[in-house]
């Protein structure tokens, strides 16, 4: 019992330091939080709606375009900011009783309410551009949450052991990655693609998370791509073997 309050209060600690480190003291670091997902939404629908073509699901490419690149951030930032939790935070592992798990740790906390508190900020804003009301299906939004979370976490943990062990490994990763946005759905639904290209998409398991996502806002509208089973599988093993490497792994060594 004294070992879980000590690390709840090494996890508390690192909430209140990540807050001050990067979001500062002022209001200013809270809204950029707003203002990039706002922007990037805004600009997309303003250029489609001049180009004058219709939503690829909807009325509103306010909607589509927000849902989309909202189910992909619960994915992609969450994974980039807990990747870099041990690296930011290399001074403070030098004491005994503080993990790099801790660090982890608070970094999921903090950014998993920071996503939450902005993505139904955007969601309000966006169902106001709809001609008719939506019904929402809450399981579903949860479960593509849940499901861009743990396979995020999966991702970082393997990620944080082998960028130290591996530079080429990050440098890799890095490029590999980049392209993610413009394969994950965000702009098109994958069933639009011309064969053979909307298989490949179909093996990104991001693009089933934003189709799942979107699904708790247009329902099912025939086949849209979804594999449940895939997504599952995908997770799950993302996240055993973040596990594994980084519980197997002599975290020590990242502390040097």
């Amino acid at each position: 019992m004294d070992y879980l309050r000590t690390h709840l209060r090494i996890v508390s600690a690192f909430i209140i330091r990540e807050i001050a480190t990067r979001y500062g003291r002022s209001p200013g670091g809270y809204l950029w939080a707003f203002l990039e997902p706002i922007a990037f939404i805004a600009l997309m629908s303003s250029l489609m709606s001049a180009i004058g073509r219709s939503p690829p699901m909807g009325t509103s490419f306010t909607l589509f375009y927000a849902t989309g690149y909202l189910a992909f951030s619960l994915y992609r930032i969450m994974e980039n900011y807990l990747t870099s939790a041990v690296s930011a935070n290399r001074s403070l592992l030098s004491y005994p009783s503080v993990a790099a798990f801790d660090a982890v740790v608070a970094r999921f906390i903090l950014q998993a309410g920071t996503s939450v508190v902005v993505s139904v900020v955007i969601i309000l804003g966006a169902l106001q551009t709809v001609r008719h009301p939506i019904s929402l299906d809450w399981a579903r939004i949860l479960e593509a949450a849940t499901a861009a979370w743990i396979m995020a976490i999966g991702v970082a943990l393997c990620n944080i052991t082998l960028f130290f062990k591996f530079p080429l490994y990050r440098k890799a990763y890095e490029n590999l990655t980049r392209p993610l946005l413009l394969i994950s759905g965000v702009f098109i639904l994958p069933t639009h693609v011309p064969h053979p290209y909307r298989e490949w998409l179909l093996w990104n398991p991001v693009s089933h998370i934003v189709i799942l996502f979107r699904r708790g806002f247009y329902g099912a509208p025939g086949h849209d791509g979804l594999d449940v089973q895939f997504l599952t599988i995908t997770v799950c093993t993302a996240f055993f073997l973040g596990m594994l490497i980084f519980t197997v792994w002599p975290i020590g060594r990242l502390r040097d």
